[in-house]
């Protein structure tokens, strides 16, 4: 009888050490997870967006009337704060499941353990988890800007260009949400998660234009990731396009990179190292 022996897989250092080449089986893990256990909780963050659409932008929009943008030009409540529900919605989408899933499947699954056993490296499974959440971001806004244009709210023809830039907002949001994520090792601090979220929520000239707040605050704000996703798909969906569009895809651009850079650090330096 012959002798077998079990190896870990082979890391050749620099780039294979950290990148397999197989993120696609880490996404497709968590779908074939999501189909019998998130459904419910991926319906509901879809009809949320909509009915702060309908409650604030269609009932108290009737007695606020049309918004100014910084052009001069007034275009009504709901479609002034409609662009920005479906920026919150493509954050909402991509931080739950780049926060908590991650958190639970870090401390308590020990899933992130046992692939990176296999050959996946801590960017195979960085990507892998963030483009799951990147999805879950585009399938609520995508349902969200059906829902805009059944309503009339969609008032230029670059509206159809929200997708990609929804696409980039998730992008954005999910790579930094996991990148924090792997610092977090108590439900306790998993809780500022939602105490930041929820300030950005309200005050990233989601419901009332930036000029109503003190020049101070108004600073404060505009350094917020979901300030410049709500100014970008407000751009897109009124038509408000100028030389602020390619700075909020900057911003966005540079918070993939430094979240995907920190959460690849990350999981090596708790996993390999």
């Amino acid at each position: 009888m012959t002798a077998t022996t079990t190896s870990e897989p082979t890391r050749t250092g620099g780039v294979r050490a950290l990148y397999s080449g197989n993120a696609g089986a880490v996404l497709g893990r968590g779908l074939l997870a999501a189909r019998s256990s998130t459904w419910v909780v991926v319906v509901s963050g879809f009809f949320e967006p909509v009915f702060f659409l309908l409650a604030m932008g269609v009932g108290l929009g009737t007695y606020i009337g049309d918004v100014a943008l910084p052009s001069g030009r007034e275009i009504p409540y709901a479609a002034y704060i409609a662009p920005a529900l479906l920026a919150v919605s493509a954050m909402n989408g991509a931080v739950y499941d780049s926060t908590w899933n991650v958190f639970f499947k870090m401390h308590f699954g020990k899933l992130y353990q046992a692939m990176m056993a296999t050959s996946l490296g801590p960017l195979d499974v960085a990507l892998g988890e963030i483009g799951y959440a990147l999805l879950r971001g585009v399938v609520y806004a995508t349902g969200f800007l059906t829902v805009m244009q059944l309503m009339g709210l969609n008032l230029s023809w670059t509206a159809i260009l929200t997708l990609p830039a929804v696409l980039l907002i998730a992008f954005g949001f999910a790579s930094l949400g996991m990148a924090v994520t792997s610092y977090m090792s108590t439900f306790q601090q998993m809780d500022w998660i939602n105490f930041v979220l929820l300030p950005m929520f309200l005050f990233s000239a989601t419901f009332f234009p930036l000029s109503v707040y003190p020049e101070p605050l108004q600073w404060l704000i505009q350094a917020l990731p979901l300030w410049h996703g709500v100014e970008l798909i407000r751009g897109l969906t009124t038509g408000e396009l100028d030389g602020a569009t390619a700075v909020h895809v900057g911003y966005y651009a540079a918070l993939v990179a430094i979240g995907v850079v920190v959460t690849t650090r990350r999981l090596r330096a708790l996993f390999l190292d």
